[in-house]
Formats: C-alpha cells, structure tokens, sequence
C-alpha cells in the first residue's frame, strides 16, 4: 500500500459496511432538456469502498458524478453526503461548501479541463490555499513526489504530457486530503504504463473510490463492486463485480459486450468479446 503522508480515512474495517453511507442517491433523475440521462437511481456507498461504475458511452455515468461532486443538481430525486442533502442553495451556506469542495473531489476525464495555474507548483497549492490550509508548500512537496512530478513544479502544467498532467490533477486534488474520490474514465488518455501506475497508485488510496469506466478488463483493478448504468439509463445492477463479468447477458443489456460472426474454414460461428476500448 502506498505510504501516505496524510492518511485521509482508515482503511475499512471488517463490518465497514455497517457504517452511515457517506454518498447517497435515492430516486435521482436527471433530464438535459427533453433528453433523459438518469432515471430512478438508488444506491449508497460505505466508507472507503472501491466502486466501479459502468456503462457505455452515453449512459449517463459522467452526469452521474456531476450530480455526487456537486457541480450540477439532479432534475428530481435526493443526493446526500455523509446525511446531508446536497443542494445549489445548501451549498451557498460558506461552511457546508467549505467542507463538501474539500472532501469530495472528482478528476476529470480530460486533465485539461482542470488545468488552469501558471506552474505545477500553483496548481497543487490552489485548492490548499482556497481553503485556508497552513502548510501549503509541505502538501505540494509531499504529493507531487508520491505521484511522481516533484521535477516539474516550475514548469507550466500546458506543457506536460497527457499521463503527466492527469498525475498533476490527482496530486492537486488528494492536497485537500479528500475522504470520497470520483475518477471519470481516468486511464482514458494513458499509455499501458501509465494506466499501470495510475491502478497500482489508486489501490493504495485508503479512500472512498468511485471510477467510472466502461473497460472492462481494466475493471476489476479498480474495485470489487460494480454499479451498472443500462443504455435506458437506469440502473441494472449494483453487487458483485466477480458475479457481474460472468453475466453475459446483462453485460449484453449495458451494451458492455458485442457479438460477431467468425469463421474457420467453412465454419461459421459467433464469439461474446468485450468491450475494451478507451
């Protein structure tokens, strides 16, 4: 397990299941004009669970965390933090957006988008120092080194690579010491290697997870319960990841696996393949 300088939550203890959901979705639905994207979604996550969040593209599962990071509100239904209904206007009251902004953070699937600081070095800080946080400079040092980009904080993030910004957002993010981290397809613009580290990293983290993806060989490196999103946009399974990549025909139903027609020789049959694209 990866030695951190700040432990933001123990690990989960046996019966950790027994313990308040830190997120919450009861009944939540969420339109884009006439466009629906979720419909009647329940579920809860203990602390420090490892969640794994699947769908195809379209599914809804980048809207999904928007809703539990706060950025957008659901068109109908209720999403609770730690008990506490997380609204627009509820997080206008300075100490709940104080608390919720620090402890649930999402990384975006384009590091871009999060980028916006003249050196490495600021971009860590921002949060710390948005915050109010006294050592600023010892979080910047500590995560910079433990994801690996302590020789770039003079540098302009613009001018990284893609693997390289995605380790500078993550290190911006965890400087707040989160207790819940939601990642929206976070290996989708990284090499093997770098998708390798990025797995070994986030396996370490004694955190709540939740990661969103739609690769499912990849899947099971990132946690042992799925939430499944079907193509309807509701939800069609929530259990056991292990259970769910033996169930072709729901696999099927969230349009996770295509069949095709093959042939040997003057043999004709169809194989079941994933689907493992980024």
């Amino acid at each position: 397990m990866t030695e951190l300088r700040y432990r933001v939550v123990k690990p989960a203890p046996a019966g950790a299941q027994d313990a308040d959901p830190v997120l919450a979705m009861v009944g939540v639905e969420h339109r884009y004009g006439a466009a629906e994207v979720l419909c009647g979604i329940d579920f809860v996550v203990h602390p420090a669970e490892k969640v794994v969040l699947l769908g195809c593209n379209g599914s809804g599962k980048s809207t999904l965390l928007k809703i539990l990071n706060g950025l957008i509100a659901p068109t109908s239904g209720r999403f609770l933090y730690q008990g506490e209904e997380i609204t627009p206007a509820r997080l206008k009251i300075p100490a709940l957006h104080r608390r919720f902004r620090s402890e649930v953070a999402l990384l975006f699937q384009n590091p871009d988008a999060m980028l916006f600081n003249p050196t490495v070095f600021d971009e860590i800080a921002f949060g710390p120092r948005q915050t109010g946080l006294a050592d600023v400079a010892e979080r910047v040092r500590h995560w910079a080194d433990q994801v690996g980009v302590s020789q770039h904080l003079k540098r302009p993030p613009f001018t990284l690579s893609g693997g390289e910004k995605q380790k500078v957002c993550l290190a911006a993010l965890l400087a707040l010491e989160p207790k819940v981290l939601l990642l929206d397809e976070p290996t989708a613009a990284l090499d093997p290697r770098s998708t390798g580290w990025l797995v070994d990293f986030l396996s370490g983290l004694p955190i709540t997870t939740l990661t969103t993806t739609h690769n499912l060989s990849l899947a099971p490196e990132l946690g042992s319960r799925a939430l499944v999103l079907g193509e309807d946009h509701r939800l069609i399974h929530d259990g056991s990841l292990h259970a769910l990549l033996t169930d072709m025909e729901r696999l099927a139903a969230a349009n996770l696996v295509h069949t095709h027609r093959h042939r040997h020789g003057d043999i004709e049959h169809r194989h079941t393949h994933v689907h493992d694209w980024q």
